[in-house]
């Protein structure tokens, strides 16, 4: 490839990012406007509220992912792509684990 080639690609790249990102902006901000007005209006109530933001928790992770990680099928690196997305599940694993020991910790020695 050229360099008039290369140079002439760049504007394509540029925009197709800015798109990307610009839609994973979008979906990002719609899905956690959606998750506040679930709880806000107590549109659900009991598990069907657990599970209302289970289901925009998981879209907001894939919308990030996709858009902003840049983690999707169509990419060379495949396996820089796995190490990449299995690591943030290991962070993202410690960290709601931790979450949930600490508050109950707090809940028991709070009512013991």
């Amino acid at each position: 490839m050229s360099t008039h080639e290369i140079a002439a690609a760049q504007p394509d790249t540029a925009r197709s990012l800015l798109k990307s990102y610009t839609i994973g902006f979008v979906l990002s901000v719609i899905l956690a406007i959606a998750a506040f007005t679930v709880v806000g209006k107590q549109i659900f109530s009991g598990e069907g509220l657990y599970f209302a933001i289970a289901i925009l928790a998981i879209s907001q992770l894939l919308v990030q992912v996709v858009y902003f990680l840049r983690l999707n099928t169509n990419t060379e690196d495949d396996r820089w792509n796995l190490i990449c997305f299995v690591f943030s599940l290991i962070i993202i694993g410690i960290v709601v684990t931790g979450s949930l020991w600490i508050m109950y910790n707090l809940n028991y020695f709070m009512m013991h």
